[in-house]
């Protein structure tokens, strides 16, 4: 009897983690979604599907909603793309090779707060670095952060920066674990270089890229702290993406019904784009060589 329990008993701590900080949160938001509470009064009413019909209807989610898609439209494929080219090139071994995957993936371990500040100061209209360049250049001043059309991009920017270093170290383990034989078959037979990355490199790199298009993607609809630091979501809306609605709903305004609604919402979200994901691009994933 002690030999079967004893799996159970190893993995036991770790079920017990996810489970207090993973599974009840997310019980606990559903049941929270129905009711309405302001994290002061004792009392909690259920008012059925009262918080996702004002949801639904409020035009500040089905913009956060366009925003954050147009965000992961936009940033998802930039930060994938340039990973594969760059660590196309850094698959290679050499010291300085080396020194630059440091350099590339140490943004992506740096606080999210810290970088927000700095480019915050960077995009600065009046003291910030970018426009102290285009002033070099006889050029007037821009408001980055300020500008509906520019703050998406800003953010777009420096999300990729900081994410783009993870992508790239994933990627270089996908690509050196493509057999050597196939390059070297296809050198003889006179392969030129972009042929034998479409026929080759790219196949054979697929699953890394589902597995980073997946987390990619949520990780795209689930931003907050550049937001938060840098536009707070604004000007105009213009940068107020879910998760941000969800904390001004719910931390801001005190209204955790509405707020656990929405995070109910982004839940399903995500859980639909990862089936979708699946059915489309999941089958056309080979796992072997």
């Amino acid at each position: 009897m002690l030999r079967k329990l004893t799996p159970y008993l190893f993995v036991a701590p770790l079920m017990i983690f996810i489970a207090l900080f993973t599974y009840i949160p997310i019980l606990a938001s559903l049941n929270l979604s129905f009711r309405e509470w302001n994290f002061l009064s004792p009392d909690m009413p259920f008012v059925g599907f009262r918080n996702y019909e004002q949801l639904l209807a409020s035009r500040d989610l089905w913009n956060s909603l366009w925003v954050t898609t147009l965000f992961a439209v936009l940033s998802v494929p930039l930060r994938l793309g340039l990973a594969l080219g760059i660590a196309n090139y850094l698959v290679r071994e050499s010291m300085h090779v080396r020194l630059l995957r440091g350099a590339l993936f140490l943004p992506s371990v740096t606080s999210t707060v810290s970088i927000a500040v700095v480019f915050s100061w960077v995009f600065s209209t009046d003291y910030g670095m970018v426009n102290a360049l285009l002033g070099t250049f006889g050029l007037g001043k821009v408001q980055w952060l300020q500008n509906p059309h520019l703050a998406l991009w800003v953010l777009i920017f420096v999300n990729t920066w900081k994410q783009i270093g993870y992508d790239i170290v994933i990627y270089i383990a996908g690509l050196q674990a493509i057999p050597r034989e196939l390059y070297d078959a296809a050198a003889v037979d006179g392969g030129k270089r972009l042929h034998v990355f479409r026929r080759i490199t790219m196949p054979l790199v697929m699953p890394t890229t589902y597995f980073l298009l997946v987390i990619s993607v949520i990780e795209a609809f689930q931003v907050f702290t550049i937001v938060n630091v840098m536009t707070k979501g604004g000007p105009a809306g213009a940068t107020d993406m879910l998760v941000n609605l969800l904390y001004e709903i719910g931390f801001v305004l005190f209204d955790i019904g509405r707020g656990s609604a929405l995070a109910v919402l982004l839940f399903i979200l995500l859980v639909g784009l990862a089936i979708l994901k699946s059915r489309i691009i999941g089958r056309k994933v080979h796992y072997e060589a």
